[in-house]
């Protein structure tokens, strides 16, 4: 047994390199990541989805998949655009169920053995904190016009120079919203895949000694591994929902910073 603690820092060593940005073409200046591949293949998969969905769609919904997709659809629409936004949701609709069904996508291929999260690498996850940014600033100066939006961040009724200096925290606090977005959601994922991974790697580290050779002691040794495939299974039941609680997270708060972007007050 201790020569299996021994091997287990350098393991682990790997298991870590494993998850890091590593190029599939080109390179890390110019190329496609493993994370941004797999991020592509969860908008095919999207895509797929909801192609399949509207071919099947009928008038009363019949079938696992239609009724599971349709399910996700009232949740978004009920739970987070009319709960959140308002008597504006339907214009949101389409971005809040695009970003919920997308991340939640990625979240779930990142559970497949041998497949990464598009959400796993600080770069997508910012990517999509970005058009999340982007989205509710556009709608606020759509709604107060450019100037009137960056105006209305300052409380109406604070005096000068007070109401500079409240403005300034504003802008800061605004700012800070997609870069909270985008770490929430890789840590996360990432800390998920790396506790799920290190207790696969104990369960294969106490095993190898077993499959080499079948000896009583060698099978004493392996018996660990059971306890560590119980966690590893009771974890993976926990990453499955916090799949979906961190796509829920991200679009609530998106919604939330639309509806603080469009109201007549700040």
């Amino acid at each position: 047994m201790g020569d299996v603690f021994s091997k287990l820092p350098e393991a682990i060593n790997e298991l870590v390199a494993e998850f890091s940005s590593a190029p599939v073409a080109g390179d890390l200046n110019a190329g496609l990541t493993q994370y941004s591949f797999w991020l592509l293949v969860a908008a095919v998969v999207f895509c797929l989805i909801m192609a399949v969905f509207v071919k099947r769609l009928t008038l009363v919904p019949h079938g696992l998949f239609v009724n599971g997709v349709e399910y996700v659809i009232d949740y978004v629409t009920n739970d987070v655009a009319k709960g959140v936004v308002g008597e504006q949701w339907r214009r949101h609709f389409p971005f809040l169920l695009t970003l919920f069904m997308f991340i939640f996508i990625n979240n779930v291929i990142g559970l497949i053995p041998g497949m990464k999260p598009g959400t796993g690498a600080i770069g997508c996850t910012a990517a999509l904190a970005l058009c999340s940014f982007v989205y509710f600033v556009y709608r606020g100066c759509q709604k107060h016009g450019f100037f009137g939006y960056w105006k209305s961040l300052a409380p109406a009724g604070v005096m000068f120079p007070m109401n500079v200096f409240v403005w300034v925290i504003e802008v800061f606090s605004l700012i800070l919203r997609p870069i909270t977005l985008a770490i929430r959601l890789f840590c996360n994922m990432f800390a998920g895949h790396i506790v799920m991974g290190s207790f696969a790697l104990m369960a294969a580290l106490f095993t190898e000694p077993l499959l080499e050779q079948l000896t009583a002691m060698n099978a004493v040794t392996a018996l660990p591994s059971v306890a560590w495939l119980t966690i590893l299974l009771i974890i993976y039941v926990v990453e499955m929902i916090v799949a979906f609680v961190q796509a829920y997270v991200f679009t609530i708060l998106t919604a939330v910073y639309i509806q603080i972007a469009e109201a007549d007050e700040h």
